[in-house]
């Protein structure tokens, strides 16, 4: 199985990164088949499932649906388990700067009611889905960027601080002797979470957080905090969120996309398959990936993904699985 940091890559530093291990959790199993489900009957919740092999994760949002908590309480306790894991690279703190070296985060999360929160390049600040949840709740916008966000923040108690690790200053002052940026499929190893939940009264929340690409432009921001990009939630249908090379979900809107394509009575799967292939029809794909993730309020769940190496982690009936997703290219 490719480890789900072999994904995307601005140089070919490969070498330079060491792979991830994770402890299993006492129930945790792997599947090498997609879209293989733990029970053969689908319980509308809770569940909950999330990009790449993420069980620790995964358990922080079960345990937050296990005290009672909402599919909301349960996405944002989810993703800010990697958002402050600093082995994490490619999310929150010990994230791999962008080509100034400055560690910059988006995220975004979205509720059952349709109400949404996001921050963009916003620096120094550990849980920036926190921060979407508070912009989604306190103030009268959607998104707050730059300085904005940080301000409010730390209007709103955050704390201030240094977010780049020794690991990952050595990491990038390695790749400024070449600073080359182009991305390769599968090498890289950088991605978001994105994650979805369906709680005890059916409804559907989701989050998605990340430090984006590595050595990135400075400003540059991807799908992942963009509501109707890299995620997606509508109650009444279900709820999408997208991984990889956020450009391209932009550019084709691809979480509502799957949203929208569930809505006209796609499967969770087949929807993920047709967004990816909206892509690959108009998109030089040969070198790059995107991966969709989706459940419906059946609590039915697809993925797929452009290029093999992608996985989700799915948590049901308290036990957590890691499956491959099937891909356009084998």
């Amino acid at each position: 199985m490719i480890n789900r940091r072999r994904f995307l890559t601005l140089g070919s530093f490969a070498g330079l990164i060491p792979s991830l291990s994770f402890k299993p959790l006492n129930s945790f199993v792997h599947s090498k088949s997609a879209h293989t489900s733990i029970t053969d009957s689908l319980a509308p919740g809770p569940i909950v499932i999330s990009t790449w092999k993420q069980p620790k994760a995964n358990a922080a949002a079960q345990a937050a649906l296990d005290k009672g908590g909402s599919a909301l309480d349960a996405v944002e306790a989810g993703v800010r388990i990697p958002e402050a894991d600093p082995e994490d690279m490619s999310v929150g703190y010990g994230g791999r700067p962008d080509r100034d070296g400055h560690v910059t985060l988006d995220a975004c999360i979205m509720d059952e009611k349709g109400n949404a929160g996001a921050v963009t390049f916003l620096e120094h600040i550990m849980h920036p889905i926190s921060v979407a949840r508070a912009v989604m709740e306190k103030t009268p916008h959607v998104m707050l960027s730059g300085e904005g966000a940080l301000n409010f923040a730390l209007s709103q108690g955050f704390k201030k601080e240094n977010l780049l690790t020794k690991k990952a200053e050595k990491e990038w002052r390695e790749w400024l002797k070449t600073a080359k940026y182009k991305p390769i499929a599968n090498i890289e190893r950088h991605d978001t979470i994105g994650m979805l939940a369906i709680d005890s009264k059916g409804n559907i929340s989701g989050a998605c957080t990340t430090s984006g690409l590595a050595y990135k432009m400075r400003g540059r921001v991807g799908d992942s905090p963009i509501i109707g990009a890299g995620l997606f939630v509508d109650n009444e249908i279900g709820g999408a969120c997208a991984t990889g090379l956020g450009e391209l979900v932009m550019r084709t809107c691809g979480s509502f996309l799957v949203v929208e394509l569930m809505r006209q009575g796609r499967t969770p799967q087949q929807a993920c398959e047709e967004a990816a292939l909206r892509i690959v029809k108009k998109q030089d794909y040969k070198d790059i990936q995107v991966g969709f993730l989706a459940v419906n309020k059946k609590g039915e769940f697809g993925a797929y993904s452009i290029q093999p190496g992608f996985n989700y982690t799915l948590t049901q009936n308290k036990k957590t699985q890691v499956t491959d997703a099937k891909s356009y290219l084998k």
